[in-house]
């Protein structure tokens, strides 16, 4: 079963030097239908206005992830990680016991686009934990994120992977699923077919439920480029 979160149906929420839209409840946006997808909490598609950010704040008990699609992220955290975050490149912020963190566009001049991803972990508690790695853009699907890290993906505190996919040349992609587990599918840019009759486009999600494959299409000449969320 696949069911379609539209672009348009987020909250959105803009001060001015944020623009924000929230594929599930956040902030001032509250749908009791939108709560989140397995342990897929946060999806946050950010804009801040160049030199702008958000000042320092708390977490605890949350694995933060963080895409930058356009422009640079300034990090400074309270484990003493001073970063930058350039586009293409992903963070991993394990939150643990407790952090504080501030996350700053790096630039004067130009716009910071972001992905904000919020996982809710199996573990509680612990020393706070930061990575941050760029992947290859290569075709068809390049796993990120995994529950030990292997094969040098980011490690997360729960039962879950993280799979960028990306279609340009190729036209289409199959992935080995387990109808036991929940995927979810963010769509980043390009038009791109679900099975035989949906379709996404940016900004667009998909909850995926009791399948054993999921086929990608990609309908149009633009490249495509999406995650995979493989849950419990």
């Amino acid at each position: 079963m696949i069911t379609i979160r539209n672009a348009q149906d987020r909250g959105h929420a803009n001060f001015g030097w944020l623009d924000s839209h929230h594929t599930f409840s956040f902030g001032s946006y509250y749908d009791p239908q939108q709560m989140g997808f397995s342990h897929l909490r946060v999806i946050n598609d950010d804009t801040v206005t160049p030199g702008a950010g958000f000042e320092t704040h708390g977490h605890k008990d949350m694995e933060i992830i963080s895409l930058v699609l356009e422009g640079n992220i300034a990090h400074k955290d309270s484990a003493g990680n001073i970063k930058e975050l350039p586009a293409g490149e992903y963070q991993l912020m394990s939150a643990g016991k407790g952090i504080y963190h501030s996350e700053f566009n790096a630039s004067e001049t130009d716009t910071l686009k972001f992905l904000q991803i919020w996982i809710q972990p199996n573990q509680l508690g612990g020393e706070p934990g930061y990575q941050q790695k760029e992947f290859s853009q290569a075709q068809g699907f390049t796993t990120v994120i995994t529950p030990d890290g292997g094969n040098s993906t980011l490690q997360v505190k729960q039962d879950m992977q993280l799979i960028q996919l990306i279609l340009e040349d190729e036209q289409q992609a199959t992935w080995q699923a387990d109808s036991n587990r929940h995927y979810y599918v963010h769509v980043i840019e390009g038009e791109l077919s679900l099975g035989e009759s949906i379709t996404v486009h940016p900004g667009d999600g998909a909850k995926i439920k009791g399948m054993s494959e999921i086929h990608f299409k990609k309908l149009s000449e633009k490249r495509v480029k999406a995650l995979v969320f493989d849950l419990v």
